[in-house]
């Protein structure tokens, strides 16, 4: 393991990252005009972060590359971030479906890292959390909303669930990469974080009256650069900008 610090700030710019094109998406095409305002700014904010983590990984790796450099000019098989988040949008329960399970787990793990002893990760952590706990506030919200509504709004709810429910186990697995960096106080206890995400998520699905689907086999390989068909299609509409005109700025 050449670098886990580069890898791990790697893992976590490359979730927001993608997970703010995949909301981006939605710009001027959201069911109701302040909902299309609010998923444009949860875009940005992921943005954001990622583009902060971009910055810190490429420092850290120490050959050049910019926040930039890292997100427009790697291949998909460099990125590491989870396949949930490169799933494509489907309906907007189902956007904001994946966008719950996801904010549940950032909010914790950002909590768990604004303690991190390195103090930039840990001031990175700190920052992204607060507007977090907005994403956190008004995914849960539309789920309850959805999953406690029309008989067509629970039954698409539901169904969002029990198929981003297999994406959810590669957020908690842990692998050498955390290992090392946990035994510098850096990285935290995903199993920990579970066990919160886990109470977090059951009460918001109970008030949805949705049913959390058992656990079965869970899909993964994103931390290792083996993703689902949907992030190549995803990153040539993103980088195609970048690529066709390097080194142009505006």
């Amino acid at each position: 393991m050449e670098n886990p610090l580069f890898e791990y700030v790697l893992r976590l710019a490359d979730d927001r990252l993608v997970l703010g094109h995949r909301m981006s998406e939605w710009c001027g095409h959201g069911p109701i005009l302040e909902e299309d305002i609010a998923l444009s700014n949860i875009a940005l904010d992921l943005i954001g972060h990622a583009s902060g983590l971009l910055g810190l990984a490429g420092a850290i790796e120490g050959k050049g590359r910019s926040d930039d450099a890292l997100a427009y000019f790697r291949e998909g098989v460099e990125f590491r971030n989870c396949l949930l988040v490169e799933l494509p949008n489907g309906d907007f329960g189902f956007t904001m479906m994946r966008q719950f399970l996801f904010d549940a787990y950032s909010v914790l793990l950002w909590d768990a890292l604004s303690s991190a002893k390195d103090e930039r990760v840990a001031a990175l952590a700190a920052k992204s959390l607060k507007e977090d706990k907005y994403h956190v506030r008004h995914s849960s919200e539309w789920v309850v909303r959805l999953g406690d509504g029309t008989d067509e709004s629970h039954a698409r709810a539901q169904q969002a669930l029990d198929e981003l429910w297999r994406y959810t186990g590669e957020l908690f697995e842990s692998d050498a990469v955390d290992a090392a960096l946990a035994a510098q106080g850096i990285a935290v206890d995903l199993d920990a974080i579970r066990a919160r995400w886990r109470t977090m998520v059951a009460d918001v699905m109970q008030r949805a009256t949705l049913v959390v689907p058992a656990d079965g086999a869970m899909r993964r390989g994103g931390r290792r650069g083996r993703h689902t068909e949907h992030l190549g299609h995803m990153l040539a509409e993103m980088q195609i900008v970048a690529r066709s005109h390097p080194g142009a700025t505006w």
